[in-house]
C-alpha cells in the first residue's frame, strides 16, 4: 500500500523567507501552502513532479503546536537546531487497511487533517501517527490524501508533474539521508513497524520504496542530520546547504511530462 515519500517537513522560523531562500539558493519554488486551523503552525510548499513535495513549516502558536506530533517535531526541530527536517510522510491509499497489516500499537489511531488556502479552498488528508515521537531519525508518519480541488484533483496532479522550477526543469526527489546513532536498531523499527525491508552493509541500511531511496547512516559519517537528493534536468550537479539540511541535485533525463503518483 505504501507508494513512497510524500513529503519531508522541515522546520523553519519564517516559512516565507526559507521559501524566497529556497528559490534563491537552489532554483526551487513554493506555490502553495497555508494555515493549519487550530493547530498553530502554517507552511508553504514546493511540489516535485513525482508526486510529492516539500513542506517548509512555521509555528504561530507554539502551545497550539503542542497539540499536533508535526507541530510537536517542529517545536523540537527549532529548539534543538534552530530548523531542519523535523520529520517526514509516507504515502498510503488505503490507510484503513495498510493499519490492519501492521503489528498492533505500531500506529495509533487514524486522525483527519485540514489546511486553509489563501484563497480559502480547504485542503484535507487523513494520518496515522507512529507510537513513538516523530523525528528524523524515527519511524515516518503515514498520509492519505484527499484526491479533489485545485492541489490534489486530477489537473492538480498533471500541473504539477510539468510544472518547471526556476532551476529548469521539473524536479522529483530521488533519495534522502538520514543521520542515526544506530542505523540497525532503526532499520529493525522500520522493519517491525511498517513492513518495510532493509538491506545493510556495516553500519548503513537502505530502502527503496516506489522511486525514493532511504538511506540510513550513522551520525559520525553526516555532518548535517539529513540530506536530500533531488533529481532535475540540469547541465551540473550542485550541493547547497540550506535551511539546516544538504541539498544535492543530481541530474536526470526529465520526461515531457513526469507522471504524478495518485
Amino acid at each position: 500500500m505504501l507508494r513512497g515519500i510524500d513529503h519531508l517537513v522541515i522546520a523553519c522560523t519564517d516559512p516565507d523567507a526559507a521559501a524566497t531562500e529556497l528559490e534563491s539558493a537552489l532554483g526551487i519554488a513554493c506555490t502553495a501552502g497555508g494555515r493549519h486551523g487550530g493547530l498553530g503552525t502554517r507552511n508553504r510548499i514546493a511540489w516535485l513532479a513525482d508526486g510529492g513535495y516539500l513542506e517548509l513549516i512555521g509555528i504561530d502558536d507554539a502551545d497550539a503546536a503542542r497539540n499536533s506530533p508535526v507541530g510537536v517535531a517542529a517545536l523540537a526541530s527549532l529548539h534543538a537546531n534552530g530548523g531542519g527536517l523535523a520529520t517526514y510522510a509516507l504515502r498510503d491509499d488505503d490507510l484503513e487497511a495498510t493499519l490492519g497489516t501492521l503489528p498492533e500499537g505500531s500506529f495509533g489511531p487514524i486522525s483527519h487533517g485540514s489546511r486553509t488556502r489563501p484563497d480559502g479552498e480547504t485542503v484535507e488528508w487523513w494520518a496515522a501517527f507512529p507510537s513513538t515521537a516523530l523525528a528524523p531519525n524515527a519511524v515516518p508518519f503515514l498520509i492519505q490524501h484527499a484526491y479533489v480541488g485545485v492541489e490534489w484533483g486530477h489537473e492538480a496532479l498533471a500541473a504539477r508533474a510539468a510544472f518547471r522550477h526556476p532551476i529548469g526543469s521539473p524536479v522529483v526527489l530521488a533519495r534522502l539521508d538520514l543521520a542515526t546513532a544506530d542505523p540497525p536498531s532503526l532499520a529493525a523499527a522500520y522493519h517491525d513497524r511498517l513492513g518495510l525491508d532493509l538491506w545493510a552493509v556495516a553500519d548503513l541500511a537502505v530502502c527503496n520504496i516506489a522511486s525514493h531511496v532511504i538511506r540510513l547512516l550513522p551520525s559520525r559519517e553526516m555532518a548535517v542530520p539529513a540530506v536530500i537528493t533531488l533529481g532535475a534536468d540540469v547541465d551540473t550537479p550542485r550541493t547547497v546547504d540550506l535551511l539546516g539540511l544538504r541539498f544535492d541535485v543530481e541530474r536526470v533525463e526529465m520526461p515531457a511530462s513526469a507522471a504524478a503518483r495518485g
